[in-house]
């Protein structure tokens, strides 16, 4: 565990550079409350430029605390809370955790906003391959090495072909406890796929309405992969949940694979 932390939160040195700035700390608080800004509205009541804004934006974006979506003409800005869950799992959940509640609060579920397009933006840069990574992501054996722990660990189980069903199934269950559908997949770049609840002896009326999630990788030129994924979620009482899931999935993900063990989920 100790060359874990060596190893993969070197990458964590630009985000905490970045939130040692109270100008960086604000917008972030402001794309929790309405997220998928664009830079004109980032720029509101700030008391600077546009172009001042934009560089404080540029700083973020390069430390991952920000994802940007293009919509036809605009530039959506996202709060990517990843990072802050890897600072969180780094310091503050091993040492101060109930005195540090500063930082881990940048991590709390973004409200919904009006905005048109993906409710949340998440972005992690892996040190894998893109054909190792959709593994990860398809494998049912392996998403139960990093997707929940014990009882609680989750295989999603599909053949990924776009029409066909995606089942999510915890260790042990007969049945599934969420199904989708495979919208897209393109491996190892593209992947969508939707999931919603289905009725069970302890969950008997769920809302079944399905969230939609979509993944994207990208290899960088320093052998690593960009992870991004766009969820929308129209369950408003789930937002909070699935917003807060997400971050520990993907952080516990990279851990497996850069290091072989996952982190306790």
């Amino acid at each position: 565990m100790v060359a874990y932390f060596a190893d993969v939160t070197t990458d964590l040195g630009p985000a905490l550079k970045a939130l040692a700035d109270a100008t960086r700390r604000r917008m972030l608080d402001r794309l929790r409350e309405r997220n998928g800004q664009t830079l004109k509205e980032l720029s509101e009541d700030l008391g600077m430029t546009r172009q001042a804004v934009s560089k404080h934006v540029t700083v973020l974006e390069s430390a991952n605390l920000v994802s940007a979506v293009r919509r036809g003409r605009e530039k959506l800005h996202y709060l990517n809370p990843v990072p802050i869950q890897q600072i969180h799992e780094r310091w503050i959940s091993q040492y101060e955790h109930d005195r540090l509640n500063a930082l881990s609060s940048l991590k709390t579920a973004l409200e919904e906003t009006t905005v048109t397009g993906p409710d949340f933006v998440y972005t992690i840069y892996i040190a894998t391959t893109p054909e190792e990574l959709w593994k990860a992501l398809t494998d049912p054996e392996f998403t139960r090495r990093y997707w929940g722990a014990g009882e609680t660990a989750v295989a999603v189980e599909s053949d990924w072909r776009p029409g066909s069903p995606v089942a999510h199934r915890f260790a042990g269950a007969d049945e599934p406890f969420m199904r989708g559908e495979v919208i897209e997949a393109d491996p190892p770049r593209r992947l969508t796929y939707t999931v919603g609840f289905v009725p069970t002896p302890d969950n008997p009326a769920p809302d079944t309405r399905r969230a939609t999630a979509s993944f994207h990788l990208e290899e960088t030129a320093d052998s690593q992969v960009k992870l991004t994924i766009h969820s929308s979620d129209p369950r408003t009482e789930m937002r909070e949940q699935v917003h807060q899931g997400w971050p520990v999935v993907l952080s516990s993900l990279k851990t497996l694979l850069e290091t072989g063990r996952p982190m306790p989920v």
